[in-house]
């Protein structure tokens, strides 16, 4: 099995989004896709949070070099 990436759980929650939306799900079914949505939305905020945190920027300070900041979105 293929390691799990960002790109393939949000391809599979694409997925689950059209299956659902289609109507064409008993309940049951339905309920077992969101609860496998809800899988793949988690590791994907999980992977997002995490590149958040990463991020650095670049800014010059006044002698003109550079210098890395914590990226603060806030």
């Amino acid at each position: 099995m293929a390691k799990k990436t960002f790109e393939t759980a949000l391809k599979h929650l694409e997925e689950i989004v059209r299956e659902m939306e289609s109507r064409d799900l008993t309940l049951e079914q339905a309920v077992k896709k969101y609860e496998t949505g809800i899988a793949h939305s988690k590791f994907c905020l999980d992977i997002l949070d995490k590149t958040e945190k990463k991020i650095t920027l670049l800014t010059r300070d006044n002698g003109g070099s550079l210098k890395e900041e914590p990226f603060d979105n806030e």
